[in-house]
């Protein structure tokens, strides 16, 4: 006797259904997934994997939302044409979920804890005390740092890696029979990448767990996956084995997928460049109270740190989760308090007030860690994307309207979609929407906080490309924030290395990769091979 997969996708077809018209996103997609088994989803943004993965658990509002076709099978059971009681029994308890973008998922108004608590409430019937003891210990599982005092955070507070981490200790609290990851490690550096998926690989052998693993990231695939299928407009254009696909990719967008790896050199620098950005002993701290009636103290997030940018040069950034990369960067911009001197161009940046610093945001533009929350639901595309031209230049609206349209090609995004809201476009068309907003302004500095992290290989290369090209046109400078090591190589002259709000390295690129000399970066370049 045969045993039934655990999820059985047939056929299945998904498609937008808005004024009459009907836009297919998901084209007879047929997948299997045995018990214990990992699937890869692969393909680039907007190909229907995520869409795909909310159906699996019906997560996407009907209308707008209809399936022209096919059926999804959970242990033999259709989970497609199930009443509301039964998928309410599977969801988070058969089947759970880690969602791609962790700020929009967790309650900005609650704590970690009763988040937390709230699932073993719901799924197992626990009091917040008998709840309390398993939720510390799968978030030290998961390597959430200060896991104890991090009970009484809010989103808000924790960086975007350990939000990420908060949300697959969500996830693995039930001990689900199918554990749907939706880009589980796009915030994650690759030292806690490698903890994570190792944890995962232990829970799938504890608990025979299986796994729909939807990533762009063909590292993972090859750590983790026992079989890929690979998604390409709406349609899955290859299912193989892990070690075949690799070795023998059959179709054409596949082989293009496994030759996208970043690759390349950064450009030279012009000669005789000045110095375009000095940080000198920057400290940033957030107070926090010590108890009844104690001071306050004050919580170090960053201590003490200096570097310069030279013009037309890309300094990258890099450190696990909670080092203080991003504080840095938004600390740079006067978007958070800090001590130390900031000097852009000559003007110290540190002694001006909000009003004064208006003529410098245009020089000055950063693109955000996390997309979605950094864009306006009730705007449109063409309306963020053009926000920065109101303010900043005088410009007719048929002005604007043109560099919009210019922008969104120059990253990959049809300009026919401008119209559209955010919550209609993918997690890396999102982010492709915040690199066109930034770069419409023609900035002389460019932050970039995890620019590539939600973008599939080969769209991430595109964008590479794009920024090494608008580097050389603009003469621009780049503090390029990421985990992704591979990139920080191919764009990067200078590397610092963080930790605990501290450097630990910092020197040309070529020569930290070649020959790192603090045992943590050692650590950080073993682990991303």
């Amino acid at each position: 006797m045969t045993m039934k997969p655990i999820l059985d996708i047939q056929n299945l077809s998904i498609a937008f259904r808005q004024n009459g018209q009907e836009n297919q996103v998901v084209d007879r997609l047929s997948l299997q997934i045995e018990t214990g088994e990992t699937l890869a989803l692969v393909g680039e943004s907007g190909s229907g994997k995520s869409v795909t993965a909310l159906s699996v658990l019906r997560l996407l509002p009907t209308p707008p939302v209809v399936y022209p076709s096919g059926d999804i099978l959970f242990n033999g059971e259709s989970l497609l044409h199930a009443d509301d009681k039964t998928l309410r029994y599977h969801r988070g308890n058969s089947i759970s979920m880690i969602f791609q973008e962790p700020m929009v998922s967790l309650n900005p108004l609650h704590q970690i804890e009763k988040q937390l608590s709230e699932v073993l409430l719901i799924h197992r019937g626990m009091g917040k005390q008998a709840a309390r003891g398993e939720i510390l210990e799968v978030l030290q599982r998961v390597r959430l740092r200060d896991a104890k005092a991090r009970l009484n955070a809010y989103p808000h507070q924790l960086s975007g890696g350990e939000r990420q981490r908060v949300m697959i200790a969500m996830a693995i609290l039930t001990k689900p029979k199918l554990l749907i990851a939706d880009e589980p490690t796009t915030a994650l550096d690759v030292s806690v990448q490698a903890q994570i998926l190792l944890l995962l690989k232990e829970l799938k052998q504890e608990m025979n767990m299986s796994m729909l693993f939807i990533t762009h990231d063909l590292n993972i695939v090859r750590k983790l996956a026992d079989n890929v299928a690979v998604m390409h407009q709406g349609k899955c254009v290859e299912q193989n084995s892990r070690d075949k696909l690799f070795s023998s990719p059959q179709h054409d967008y596949t082989r293009k997928l496994l030759n996208s790896e970043p690759k390349g050199q950064p450009l030279p620098i012009p000669k005789n460049s000045k110095t375009l950005l000095e940080i000198k002993n920057l400290t940033i701290g957030f107070p926090r109270p010590a108890g009844f009636l104690k001071p306050r103290i004050e919580n170090r997030v960053v201590n003490n740190i200096s570097f310069c940018i030279r013009k037309g040069e890309s300094l990258g950034l890099v450190g696990e989760s909670g080092s203080g990369k991003s504080t840095t960067g938004l600390a740079l911009l006067r978007l958070l308090a800090s001590q130390g001197e900031i000097w852009f161009d000559g003007q110290p940046l540190h002694t001006l007030n909000m009003r004064q610093m208006l003529p410098y945001r245009s020089r000055i533009q950063i693109v955000f860690q996390d997309p979605f929350s950094a864009l306006n639901p009730r705007l449109t595309i063409s309306q963020i994307i053009a926000e920065g031209l109101e303010v900043h230049q005088t410009l007719s609206s048929q002005e604007r309207e043109s560099r919009v349209i210019k922008t969104m090609q120059e990253v990959g995004l049809d300009p026919d979609t401008r119209h559209r809201y955010p919550t209609e476009f993918s997690g890396g068309q999102r982010q492709r929407i915040s690199i066109a907003r930034a770069l419409i302004l023609q900035p002389e500095l460019l932050i970039l906080d995890e620019p590539t992290s939600s973008l599939d290989r080969s769209v991430q290369a595109q964008i590479l490309a794009l920024l090494k090209t608008l580097q050389q046109q603009y003469q621009l400078t780049y503090l390029f924030i990421s985990h992704d090591l591979q990139v920080i190589r191919s764009l990067c002259h200078q590397i610092i290395v963080m930790r605990n709000g501290e450097i630990v390295e910092q020197g040309a690129c070529e020569s930290v990769f070649n020959a790192p000399q603090h045992p943590y970066t050692q650590n950080l370049l073993e682990d991303s091979r």
